[in-house]
């Protein structure tokens, strides 16, 4: 097992389910949940479910949701390095699915993380931790100035840095740390907001001629695209017979695959794990799903595909 540090979101996700199709511009019945989320907190819940030593670094508010997400992490098991504001609200995520789990829309209100800045990695605990971290895993929640302070502390002390894309919107803070990334993770929409569309087996070229040397490119239903310096390959998710919530798929995908690589698998085989965490979060109400666990994701690896190299 290994230890891994985590830095960006965990704040209150607010999903609704719509009980039939979407109609714009009416009135639709559904229901509402509450639940903690956030990028970095769900892939550092499954991480710590795969068994991993994890420590969360983020920032909330001295309110209730603050507390809810604070229960939520002592309750993972998971070191709570969190600064917390007490005069401010805590960041929170709302989206309304459709019957079948799609996004319709979201609705970020995040203004405290503009608050996680460069001078938090300065603090010794948080200095100490990058040292000691066999993995470091960010998201794009934190400022771009933080990110690039982060890429340039796990450089010094050649510590591996991954990071997830978070969203269209977030993803461009990431260009300064693009070729100091041991892996990205982000969806097509998140590849686009980086580099412009581009046709899907194009995008290991387009990715790497933005500086990223390794990444994951999720398609929702569709295969997944990945490369890193040697290769590139697309894996096709199995067939998911219900989809309960699509939100954390990709961060399960993301914890999962770097589950994989501090074992020592290849790539292509750690990317195949995701896969398989990814088809165990959509199943899940849960952002981070509660049946990810070792056993779980192994018999779920023997569903996927085998990888398909590109030329």
């Amino acid at each position: 097992m290994a230890d891994f540090l985590v830095l960006g979101g965990a704040h209150l996700d607010r999903p609704a389910r719509l009980t039939d199709s979407s109609r714009l511009g009416a009135s639709n019945p559904g229901h509402w949940r509450e639940e903690p989320g956030g990028g970095a907190f769900n892939a550092a819940r499954s991480l710590a479910r795969l068994g991993h030593t994890v420590r969360l670094v983020s920032v909330r508010g001295g309110d209730r949701a603050g507390e809810t997400v604070a229960r939520a992490i002592e309750a993972a098991g998971i070191v709570d390095m969190t600064q917390v504001f007490l005069d401010r609200a805590t960041p929170s995520y709302s989206a309304v699915l459709e019957p079948g789990g799609d996004l319709v829309i979201g609705v970020a209100e995040m203004d405290l993380y503009e608050h996680f800045t460069m001078r938090q990695l300065a603090r010794k605990h948080i200095r100490n931790a990058i040292g000691g971290a066999d993995w470091i895993l960010c998201d794009a929640n934190l400022p771009a100035d933080t990110l690039t302070a982060l890429a340039n502390q796990a450089d010094a002390l050649r510590r591996r840095l991954a990071a997830i894309a978070i969203s269209p919107a977030k993803v461009p803070r990431m260009k300064g740390i693009l070729p100091a990334l041991s892996v990205l993770f982000l969806n097509e929409a998140e590849a686009a907001a980086l580099c412009g569309p581009a046709e899907a087996r194009d995008w290991p070229a387009v990715l790497r001629r933005a500086g990223v040397p390794c990444a994951v490119v999720t398609r929702g239903a569709r295969p997944v695209i990945a490369f890193d310096p040697d290769a590139c390959f697309e894996i096709a998710p199995p067939a998911i017979d219900a989809i309960a919530d699509v939100t954390g798929a990709g961060d399960a995908l993301a914890a999962a695959t770097l589950d994989r690589l501090v074992e020592g698998a290849p790539f292509d085989q750690a990317v195949r794990a995701g896969v398989a965490a990814a088809a165990i979060a959509v199943r899940s109400p849960s952002a981070a799903p509660v049946d990810l666990n070792r056993a779980a994701l192994d018999s779920t690896v023997a569903l996927v595909p085998e990888p398909v190299f590109l030329s």
